[in-house]
């Protein structure tokens, strides 16, 4: 599996003949000129992590690209004409041979009187999961994780005891553009990942990894 990371939430999957892009949202950069992807998925519906023009963007280079999301992101994309699949917590599908299975339902609370807003992750080729805004643990081995590192919603304690409890071999941090300094986060999470055989992967360079 490649995983090439375009700042924040978004990140290129790619294995075999699939190229899946997760969360191409206003944070993040450098996607913009893809071609040939097979789907653009959208956890949830937070400008961070969804970028309508963007994706109309995205889809005039890939038009053949599926796009998949939440139930209440499908709403806005069919709002402004987007052909769109939308999934829930429990769904499997199959895209360009690779099986992605959703898990996760609810964004975390980012205090008790903002409402809750609808959130999917996805667990890509049995190795991969992109929880999105919440700490979803899968029912499922997780050998790559993204770890949320910087959110209103998130403590470092948090984040450090999600990493505890999904154990993955490898974790990639993600959602770190509200961090004024990220090292001092990921030097954190590092610390607790050692300590519990994980290996922490900064993809923050914008380079191809193979996991």
């Amino acid at each position: 599996m490649r995983l090439v990371k375009y700042r924040h939430s978004c990140l290129l999957v790619e294995e075999g003949s699939a190229r899946l892009l997760l969360d191409p949202g206003g944070f993040s950069q450098g996607f913009e000129g893809l071609t040939g992807l097979t789907a653009v998925l959208f956890t949830h519906q937070h400008a961070d992590h969804f970028d309508l023009d963007k994706l109309q963007s995205l889809l005039q280079a890939n038009p053949d690209a599926e796009v998949v999301a939440d139930e209440a992101t499908v709403a806005k994309l069919e709002a402004a004409g987007v052909a769109c699949r939308a999934v829930g917590e429990g769904d499997q599908l199959e895209l360009a041979g690779l099986e992605i299975e959703v898990a996760g339902s609810k964004h975390a609370v980012i205090h008790p009187e903002v409402p809750v807003i609808p959130n999917v992750g996805y667990l890509i080729g049995g190795r991969f999961f992109h929880p999105g805004d919440a700490l979803t643990v899968p029912d499922a081995d997780v050998e790559i994780l993204g770890v949320p590192t910087g959110a209103p919603w998130l403590k470092a304690s948090e984040a450090i005891e999600y990493m505890r409890a999904v154990k993955p071999r490898t974790a990639v941090p993600i959602h770190e553009a509200l961090l004024a300094v990220t090292g001092l986060y990921y030097s954190l999470l590092e610390r607790f990942a050692e300590e519990q055989g994980t290996e922490l992967r900064n993809l923050d360079d914008g380079r191809p990894v193979e996991l």
